[in-house]
This record gives structure tokens, C-alpha cells and sequence, in this order.
């Protein structure tokens, strides 16, 4: 009864809890959608105390279907939405305001002007990120800046930074852990990914006081245990890694050279690439894909904001649809022929553009262009951008990968996967379990409690569901993705 595991994956759009047996199959599960704010143009917020209770009321409701109590649970397994940054008092535990998300993108002009002096070669030496809004360090600077008095409070100690992970953590375990994993630290412009700590010079660049920083363990270790009185005892969470990251567990791409596209409300392709830390050329990010016993393993990261949240717009924004569920057959009822392209820069263009001030655009449209063409399109655009972020890992001296493992909502449409393994000329395979986020934290989880002996093992948890062979023409592929590429240039701005 002990071989189970939960996992918590708390997402942007919605909070998951998924009960694994230690055989890597679903035992029970619950979700609940996370509401979305934006309070001005390019802002995007999470109410912290919503990310809590959605978490709490998941995981009680994932035991309760599972029918186990806590003492059946070896373990607890957490992933979370990246770079989303939550100030919380150290004495209250009460958030000091609304969690800024990953998408955001109101601290665009900070972050030109760092680079603008002459900052970003040091930046992405130590950290192998960009200076870009996406990431946590000038969010947290800004509502250092924002927020009267903080900043000073922040300096005495009294306030707290976490990615969601550290949140979730603090809570759960009644305020008596403040952690996170190496994973998430290596997403906030703050930590060296090399010597593997805090780096006092960026502190120092970007004004954020050592005070308010989690300690960072590895993927796998003693994190803490619940209070009790949360989930009906106590149980030791044992693993953590951002989505991303776990993801690439999940997919067990353990040995270099393996990668994994994960599509959630935005698009993330990780490439393994071992020990050895890569430096683009191209403009990718060069992270921690996880850290076992100490030792990093570094990855190559392509970076889309807006994959399935396209979608959620059509759905939600434009009202042409009314679930996700119809698009499969209106992209298949779409005319062919037609060339619309829809840019989905709803917050600026990710890898390889790095441009934060782009925006979307819908391009090719005539008369006859009907509702089935702008869903095609839409989908069109996450397999496009996966094919910019794909050649830029080969141009920066990645072989061509003989299989692309992909995961997350959008996968269960065949069309968009069919299309996607055409337009990149590669084959796509689809695991049976596409919820590999969860199953990568609860794999982490599985192996602190030791009921999964290690990392490869996971291969054995590994199982197709179906391959999508390429079979679009040569000159067609050239021409659609030709098109892309001019529709992308009519919308940057650098």
C-alpha cells in the first residue's frame, strides 16, 4: 500500500494532483482551472491563495478517489509553472500581492536596459539565460519597487521569494521549509548554473537582498513533510523540478541527445546534453534539466509562450469555438490550399526571436476565409515555432534527432501531431501517459522514497501510444514553412 506517490502539478491555467503507483500507472486523479488575470496590456497575474487552495483541494481529492490515506502515500512529487514569482511575509505566510506569471512581460524596459549597458554577456555566462521578462529576477525587483515599504522589509528579512514550488512547499509544510530545487533556481537570473549557488553579483545587479532566497536542494531530497492536519497525516515530499524539467523525466530522455516537446499553454522542447553545459549560438537557453546526488545535468531549451494557450484563446477570447475537442475536425475541414498564418505573439515572441514588444497577427485572409482556417492556423503556429526552435538546436550542433517524444494537452489531437511530424520531417511519438509533468515529479518522488531504484528505470515506464511518420512532400513542407518565416518578420520589432 505504501508503493503510491503523488504528484502535484501546478500549472498556468489549471492545478492538477495525479496518484501513481510505483509502476508509473495513474491510480486516481483531480484538477481544477486556475483563473487568469491582466490588469494592463502585457500583464499577466495568479492569485497566490487561489494556487493554494486549488493545490490543497487536488491532492485531498486525488487521495480520496484513490481511496488511500496518508499513510498509504510514500511520498509527495511537485512541479509547477516556472519563473512565476511570489513575495510572501515570513510571519503571516500571507502573499504580499498577486504572483507575477512567466508571461508577463511588464518589465520589458528594465530588462533592454540592463542589456543596454552592457550587462547580458555576464548574465548569460553565469546563468545561461537571457535577459528577457520571462524570467523571475526583475519581477521581483519591480514589486520590491511597487509595493510601499517592501523593499526595506525585504532587506530586514522579513519577506519571502519563492517560485510556486517553494510557495507550495512553505505551505504544505506549515511554514516550517523554504526550498526549492536546483531546477527552478536556474530560472531566475539569480543562480550560477556552473558553481551551483546564489551569485552575490547578480543580487546585486538586479537589487534582489539575499535575505528574501529559498535554499536549494537537489531534484531528489529530504524537502519536508506536510502538516498533518492538511492531508489526514503526514507525508515527506521527496521530490521537485520545474514543468519543464520533469517533463523531460517523464519522458525518460535520461541519456544525452534525447528530446522531449512538451505542449501546454506554452511549448518547451529540451534537448539532454549531459554533463557538459551547451552555450547557443542561437539565441536557446542553456539549463538544468535535473540534479541527482549533487550533479547537474544540463539541456538545451527552446522556449514558446503561446502553444495550447492559442487555443484557449479561440476558445475563450474569440468564442469560435467551444472546447478544445473541435479542432481536429475543423483544421481537417479546412481548405488546404489556403495560406493563413496566425502569429501567436499574444505576449512577445519566445526562442529563437527573443522579441518582447512583438505582438499576434492573423495573416492571408480573403473573403472566403471561414473559422475552420484560423483554427488550422492556430494549430498550424505551435508546429511551426517547434521547427524554429528544432533548427536552432541543430544549427547550434545538435545531431538531427531520429524521434521527437511530445507530451501535454495538445498531443491528444492527431491532426496537429500529424502535421507537426510533417513539417519537421521528423517522426513523433506519442507516449500512452502524455501527463508526463506529473509523472516526472512523481517519479522524483518515487525514487527519495525507494520504491524506484533510479533514473533508468524510468525507460520501463515508457510506452507508445502511437507514431506520427512524416509524409508531407518536400516542396510543400518548404513552401508552408517559407510562409511562417514571412509572417513571423511582419511582426518583430528587432
Amino acid at each position: 500500500m505504501t508503493e503510491h506517490v503523488l504528484a502535484i502539478d501546478q500549472g498556468t491555467t489549471s492545478t492538477r494532483a495525479i496518484l501513481f503507483g510505483a509502476d508509473g500507472i495513474e491510480r486516481a486523479r483531480a484538477q481544477q482551472e486556475l483563473t487568469q488575470h491582466y490588469p494592463a496590456p502585457g500583464w499577466v497575474e495568479h492569485d497566490p491563495e487561489e494556487i493554494w487552495t486549488t493545490t490543497l483541494a487536488v491532492a485531498r481529492e486525488a487521495m480520496g478517489r484513490g481511496g488511500l490515506p496518508a499513510s498509504a502515500v510514500a511520498g509527495i512529487g511537485i512541479t509547477n509553472q516556472r519563473e512565476t514569482t511570489i513575495l510572501w511575509d515570513r510571519a503571516s505566510g500571507n502573499p504580499v500581492g498577486r504572483a507575477i506569471v512567466w508571461q508577463d512581460r511588464r518589465t520589458a524596459a528594465e530588462c533592454a536596459r540592463l542589456a543596454g549597458a552592457g550587462h547580458e554577456a555576464m548574465v548569460r555566462a553565469r546563468t545561461g539565460l537571457l535577459l528577457d521578462p520571462y524570467f523571475s529576477a526583475t519581477k521581483i525587483a519591480w514589486l520590491l519597487d511597487h509595493t510601499p515599504g517592501l523593499r526595506a522589509r525585504a532587506e530586514r528579512g522579513e519577506i519571502a521569494f519563492g517560485t510556486v514550488d517553494s510557495f507550495l512547499l512553505w505551505r504544505l509544510t506549515g511554514g516550517r521549509v523554504h526550498a526549492t530545487d536546483a531546477t527552478n533556481a536556474a530560472r531566475t537570473l539569480l543562480y550560477d548554473i556552473h558553481q551551483q549557488r546564489w551569485d552575490d553579483d547578480l543580487l546585486h545587479l538586479f537589487g534582489v537582498p539575499r535575505a528574501m532566497l529559498p535554499e536549494v536542494h537537489d531534484c531528489v531530497a529530504a524537502f519536508g513533510t506536510t502538516d498533518p492536519a492538511l492531508l489526514g497525516g503526514a507525508i515527506a515530499v521527496r521530490g521537485m523540478a520545474g514543468d519543464q524539467q520533469a517533463a523531460t523525466v517523464g519522458q525518460a530522455c535520461v541519456r544525452p541527445g534525447m528530446i522531449k516537446s512538451t505542449y501546454g499553454t506554452g511549448c518547451f522542447m529540451l534537448l539532454n546534453t549531459g554533463d557538459r553545459p551547451v552555450a547557443s549560438r542561437n539565441r536557446l537557453l542553456t539549463t538544468i534539466a535535473y540534479r541527482l546526488d549533487g550533479k547537474p545535468t544540463y539541456a538545451l531549451e527552446g522556449s514558446i509562450f503561446v502553444a495550447g494557450a492559442t487555443v484557449q484563446w479561440l476558445r475563450d477570447g474569440l468564442r469560435l469555438i467551444a472546447s478544445a475537442g473541435e479542432t481536429q475536425r475543423l483544421a481537417q475541414a479546412a481548405a488546404a490550399e489556403r495560406s493563413v498564418y496566425l502569429v501567436p505573439a499574444f505576449t512577445g515572441l519566445g526562442a529563437p526571436y527573443w522579441d518582447a514588444d512583438a505582438r499576434g497577427a492573423i495573416l492571408g485572409l480573403t473573403r472566403d476565409t471561414g473559422i475552420a482556417d484560423i483554427v488550422r492556423a492556430a494549430l498550424e503556429a505551435v508546429c511551426f515555432q517547434t521547427r524554429d526552435l528544432l533548427d536552432a538546436m541543430v544549427a547550434d550542433g545538435a545531431a538531427p534527432p531520429t524521434t521527437l517524444r511530445v507530451d501535454g494537452g495538445m498531443t491528444a489531437n492527431d491532426w496537429a501531431m500529424q502535421f507537426l511530424a510533417d513539417i519537421l520531417a521528423v517522426p513523433v511519438d506519442r507516449p500512452v501517459v502524455t501527463e508526463t509533468t506529473a509523472l516526472g515529479a512523481a517519479a522524483l518522488a518515487g525514487i527519495g522514497a525507494g520504491i524506484i531504484p533510479s533514473l533508468d528505470a524510468l525507460e520501463t515506464f515508457w510506452h507508445l501510444d502511437r507514431a506520427f511518420a512524416p509524409r508531407m512532400a518536400e516542396d510543400e513542407r518548404t513552401r508552408r514553412y517559407a510562409g511562417w518565416q514571412d509572417a513571423v518578420q511582419r511582426v518583430r520589432t528587432r
